[in-house]
C-alpha cells in the first residue's frame, strides 16, 4: 500500500484532486491510500506517508516542506499547475508514479 498525502492551503482543492487520483488509481488496480489536508497539518502525517504531493500554489514553501521530511523516506513532489488546475487525477498519478520510479 502506498500512502500519499496531498496538501494545499486549506485542504479544499486538494480534496477534489485526491478524489480524482483515487479514481485513477482504482482504475489501474493500484493499492493506494490518498488523503488531502491543509499545509498546516503536514507534520501530523509525515511518519505515516510515502509521498507528499504539494499544490503548485505552495511552491514558495517547498523548501520548508522538504526540511520537514529530510530525515524520512517521504518523496516530496510539487504538483504541476497543468494538471492541478484541471484536477486531472490521471496526469497527477502519472507524475507521482514516474517520480517514485526514478
Amino acid at each position: 500500500m502506498l500512502n500519499v498525502l496531498l496538501v494545499c492551503g486549506s485542504g479544499a482543492s486538494s480534496g477534489f484532486m485526491a478524489a480524482n487520483i483515487r479514481k485513477a488509481a482504482k482504475k489501474r488496480n493500484l493499492n493506494m491510500d490518498i488523503k488531502a489536508r491543509g499545509e498546516a497539518e503536514i507534520e501530523n502525517y509525515i511518519q505515516d506517508i510515502d509521498a507528499l504531493l504539494v499544490g503548485p500554489h505552495l511552491a514558495y514553501v517547498i523548501d520548508e516542506i522538504k526540511e520537514l521530511t529530510k530525515d524520512t523516506d517521504v518523496k516530496v513532489l510539487l504538483m504541476k499547475s497543468s494538471y492541478y488546475s484541471t484536477l486531472d487525477g490521471e496526469a497527477a498519478l502519472d507524475h507521482l508514479l514516474s517520480e517514485l520510479n526514478s
